[in-house]
């Protein structure tokens, strides 16, 4: 069984549009659930979209963490965590020290690269309760040819965290497909670069 949560420190990095792509993707491989412990309940909101019996499930961890991961441990192979679009928020703390792997999405922009310093500092505080943590960065709404990600990409070789060899795309399937309450492994060949992006994250990420 294996836990993994996407962490922010900003909106809009694109974090529950991840989580419920990789939550779907696992799910057609083991039985996962999503567990949404962000306040906005986003994920909730995408699942309420889906409005059909084969999408993953998503439970609200938003008030008990320990205790929603707790339940949902005998039932999962996986549990996949949408957390606070902040670090200091109490949910993020909990999940750092209880969860395998921590992905952090970041777009290529220098606004996301500065938030992640708080996040540097918080999974150092957590691998004090959790020696095991692994975390990564996950480039996120990457624009392959631009100036800007390939400045961006050596930024990110700066920091103390290691960014994921899989960088995610700026594609309209994962955009369109979310507000739809689906995923790009939806979309049939609409969707088939961007799935394999995520198929590619899985394996790095899991090695399943």
């Amino acid at each position: 069984m294996r836990v993994v949560a996407l962490v922010g420190n900003k909106g809009g990095a694109g974090k529950t549009t991840l989580c419920v792509n990789l939550a779907t993707a696992l799910n057609a491989r083991a039985p996962t659930v999503i567990l949404d412990a962000d306040p906005q309940r986003s994920s909730l909101q995408w699942r309420d979209l889906a409005d059909r019996d084969d999408a993953v499930e998503v439970a609200d961890a938003v008030d008990d963490v320990d205790a929603a991961v707790g339940d949902a441990r005998a039932r999962f192979d996986f549990i996949v965590i949408d957390c606070p679009p902040s670090v200091h928020a109490p949910q993020t703390a909990r999940v750092l020290a209880l969860c395998d792997v921590a992905l952090v999405p970041v777009q290529p922009s220098p606004l996301d690269i500065w938030a992640t310093v708080h996040i540097e500092d918080k999974v150092d505080e957590a691998r004090r309760v959790n020696p095991g943590l692994r975390a990564l960065l996950v480039i996120n709404q990457l624009e392959p040819r631009t100036k800007l990600s390939q400045l961006m990409r050596q930024a990110l070789a700066e920091l103390s965290l290691p960014a994921a060899t899989t960088a995610i795309s700026r594609r309209v399937a994962y955009r369109s497909s979310v507000l739809e309450g689906r995923t790009v492994m939806d979309l049939g060949s609409r969707g088939s670069a961007a799935a394999e992006e995520i198929t590619q994250l899985i394996e790095e990420v899991v090695g399943t």
